[in-house]
């Protein structure tokens, strides 16, 4: 992939594991990430999000990792999926709290649909992904949409508040 359409995955938790609090999981879950052939480029700070849909849920920390593979779409996320379970993701109900959260975001301008959708359908949407993603990759742009990352921060919804970690 090219810097102006990288390979993009989004880290997120909200409950400890046990690697500690959200902040040491994400930093484990990048590590795991390197083992799993998955070289992490770029990656942004961490940040406090609150959890989307509004609820009373401890907040998020994410971040946004630029990576290089030669392999398919399919084969990273599976290796993304992997490395939640190996942390003890069970998955549950949708927007539920969870100690890890591994989303292939983007890869690069190729759109998938059906058991994969890429771009991430829901990224336009969530300031948890785009705020990180304009620390790593500022002049992306939707593949499909053709809109530019400044724009879609811009329009993100003003409920959804986050902030740099100050860890």
């Amino acid at each position: 992939m090219t810097q102006d359409a990288p390979i993009i995955i989004g880290l997120g938790a909200n409950l400890p594991s046990r690697f500690g609090p959200p902040e040491a999981t994400l930093t484990a879950a990048l590590a795991a990430v390197e083992l799993k052939g998955l070289r992490v480029v770029r990656q942004s700070r961490f940040w406090r999000t609150a959890p989307v849909p509004v609820s009373d849920q401890p907040w998020f920390v994410n971040a946004v990792a630029v990576i290089e593979t030669a392999l398919a779409p399919a084969e990273v996320l599976a290796r993304l999926h992997a490395i939640e379970r190996e942390f003890g993701r069970v998955r549950g109900a949708l927007n539920e709290a969870r100690l890890l959260d591994l989303d292939l975001i983007a890869y690069g301008r190729m759109v998938e649909t059906g058991d994969l959708t890429l771009p991430h359908p829901r990224l336009t949407s969530r300031a948890f992904v785009l705020l990180p993603l304009a620390e790593v990759a500022p002049n992306w742009v939707h593949p499909v949409t053709g809109a530019r990352l400044s724009d879609l921060v811009a329009a993100l919804p003003a409920d959804q508040a986050a902030v740099p970690s100050a860890l």
